[in-house]
């Protein structure tokens, strides 16, 4: 099932989707593995898969700190797709692969695409690359079927949102505050402006990330958007609790889908 179908799935029953980010590599490559197993066994509906990367612009320091242990224990670029077919072999969860632009630019568009499709990858959320500028990514998607995933934040411009809503394709990513990821008390309240902003432009499945944290945000979220992401915290719980820890938290987590 694709992410947009199992975001309408959930949407449907009455409740909405929850995404969860890890990333691949920490705290090692098996273990990430098992860990996105276990989140998607606890009620995560999709998986996003993040690429370590040596310059991340967009993390905050939980996510950093784990992507850089990533990087000393040796990860590569083609780690990324292991994982994926390693996870896709197990459960039956959409995967987005969350990266920025330079290490797809450096492997090769259409290589990246075609192995991440072979790999059973559903897209790509690209957090520096704007639609202005991704002809050539939306030139691949377009080929291999493969959903885009560009984010909206809440200094966008009307502009920026009408081609942000044209050319994403399984969800936008919604911005819920200014500024790198990491968990916070309380949910900025623009998540709720950008998400009306967007539903004005047609976008008919929007996901808030940046900054959720607990059951109860999720369930915040979920009263007007599509879906919930959680990052920083399931990482955070990855690396002081094992896959146990991780997979209790998203059990924790999915009981705010069960509220909404």
């Amino acid at each position: 099932m694709s992410v947009r179908d199992t975001i309408r799935t959930r949407v449907d029953a009455g409740s909405g989707a929850l995404i969860g980010y890890l990333p691949v590599g920490f705290p090692t490559l098996a273990e990430s593995i098992d860990a996105a197993v276990a989140i998607a066994s606890n009620g995560v509906d999709a998986i996003e898969l993040g690429l370590p990367y040596s310059d991340p612009v967009m993390d905050g320091a939980v996510i950093q700190a784990a992507t850089q242990q990533a990087l000393r224990n040796g990860f590569r670029l083609r780690d990324g797709f292991t994982a994926v077919r390693e996870i896709t072999s197990q459960i039956e969860v959409p995967i987005l692969m969350m990266t920025y632009w330079n290490p797809v630019v450096q492997y090769g568009v259409d290589r990246f695409a075609d192995d991440l499709l072979a790999a059973g990858g559903s897209g790509l959320i690209t957090p520096d690359l704007i639609p202005d500028e991704a002809s050539e990514w939306i030139t691949a998607s377009d080929r291999t079927g493969l959903d885009r995933v560009f984010l909206a934040a809440p200094s966008s411009t009307g502009e920026r949102l009408e081609r942000v809503v044209a050319q994403s394709r399984g969800f936008v990513y919604a911005v819920s505050t200014m500024g790198i990821t990491g968990a916070r008390q309380d949910v900025d309240a623009a998540a709720r402006g950008v998400v009306e902003r967007l539903r004005a432009h047609g976008c008919d499945s929007t996901c808030v990330g940046v900054g959720i944290s607990s059951a109860d945000q999720v369930r915040e979220v979920l009263e007007y958007a599509d879906g919930a992401i959680v990052g920083s915290a399931l990482v955070k719980a990855l690396g002081d609790g094992g896959v146990e820890g991780v997979g209790r938290l998203a059990s924790d987590l999915a009981r705010g889908t069960r509220a909404a």
